[in-house]
């Protein structure tokens, strides 16, 4: 599903998968065995400005109470996992402390603003932990780079960031006035992500609190390494690992082009591939073709080495054009055969008989 922006599972992000868990449990048991308790946790605007009642803001904005905005959540939460491998737990727990405490109050300025200009009362504000994950949508849009996986009907583009988007659509549209909750969560992720009046040094988790968490909570929810990918060797600096990754999607971006041509060529050659019923005359006698060619005296001059080099050259493309079509081991073939072939040896210079 999320394959685009980072390796499976949550290896190196017991953070995310602290809050899957716990916002998980915690809106189970508000929503079968405890659900008169449900009162507690809704986030009434009126009830925190006239009684006081400020510990709403804790618990409501932490705790889920609708079971689909908790789904959405959560798929949300593991995709931003890659922010969390980036910058660490610590920086990424900053982070949303960060943006949770600049969405709240930008949920209280936005309200009252809305009842000043536009004369729009409004008490009651979805509860979750929507801030934070709508705020997390501005490094996800500005760090993340988008690789087009497929086009829907020639024009419109499907990149690896497309069904993040419209989750956060879908949850963006699950109530009327979970707008204001993203408008102040990108907001607030605007301010953090750029550090507006050092946010960034005054909104962060102390290094003791990180110490004791990775003491205690870390043995908990930590994920053993994934061993069903396949490895790729990571660089001994930040340059080479930038490179072999954008590497990586050169090659996906290669394979996805040559499955694209092949359904192309496919599409235009029509359902029945005449060819194969019925091969053409000069290749359905190899051996006669093969003992004309071949003459009683071969000679050993520069123009036979070439004609055996063109002759390999030929076999070599005939063995590659004849494979079943696997875009994985196609894609091997066709970097092996322009390794071999179009590629000059190092020191030397390409021979006249070469591609280019």
């Amino acid at each position: 599903m999320f394959s685009g922006t980072g390796s499976s599972g949550l290896y190196k992000a017991p953070l995310s998968k602290s809050l899957m868990v716990v916002l998980s449990t915690l809106a189970f048991i508000l929503t079968v065995p405890l659900q008169q308790y449900q009162q507690y946790f809704i986030y009434n605007l009126h009830a925190i400005r006239q009684d006081q009642e400020l510990w709403r803001i804790i618990c409501a904005r932490i705790i889920c109470l609708d079971l689909k905005d908790l789904f959405c959540s959560c798929l949300l939460i593991y995709n931003f996992r890659i922010f969390e491998r980036r910058y660490g737990s610590r920086k990424f727990a900053s982070f949303l402390l960060g943006s949770w405490v600049l969405s709240a109050v930008m949920d209280l300025l936005l309200v009252e603003t809305l009842h000043q200009t536009l004369d729009m009362s409004v008490s009651i504000l979805p509860s979750g932990f929507l801030g934070p994950i709508f705020a997390l949508f501005v490094p996800f849009y500005f760090s993340i780079p988008s690789v087009p996986v497929t086009h829907i009907l020639g024009r419109f583009s499907i990149t690896n960031k497309t069904l993040v988007y419209v989750v956060g659509l879908q949850l963006l549209t699950s109530s009327t006035t979970t707008w204001i909750l993203a408008l102040s969560g990108l907001l607030s992720g605007i301010i953090y992500h750029y550090d507006v009046l050092k946010v960034q040094q005054l909104l962060s988790v102390p290094m003791w609190v990180t110490r004791c968490a990775s003491f205690t909570l870390e043995p908990l929810f930590a994920s053993a390494e994934p061993t069903h990918e396949t490895p790729i060797g990571m660089g001994a600096t930040l340059e080479i690992q930038r490179q072999q990754k954008m590497e990586l999607l050169d090659q996906q971006i290669m394979l996805a082009q040559l499955n694209q041509n092949n359904r192309r060529h496919r599409w235009q050659g029509g359902l029945i591939n005449w060819n194969r019923l019925f091969p053409p005359l000069r290749n359905r006698f190899p051996s006669n073709n093969q003992q004309q060619e071949s003459g009683p005296n071969t000679p050993s001059t520069a123009a036979a080495v070439s004609e055996e080099q063109k002759i390999s050259f030929t076999g070599r493309s005939m063995v590659l054009y004849r494979l079943p079509f696997d875009s994985s081991l196609w894609g091997m073939r066709v970097l092996q055969f322009c390794s071999q072939f179009c590629c000059p040896p190092h020191g030397g210079e390409a021979d006249g008989d070469g591609l280019f």
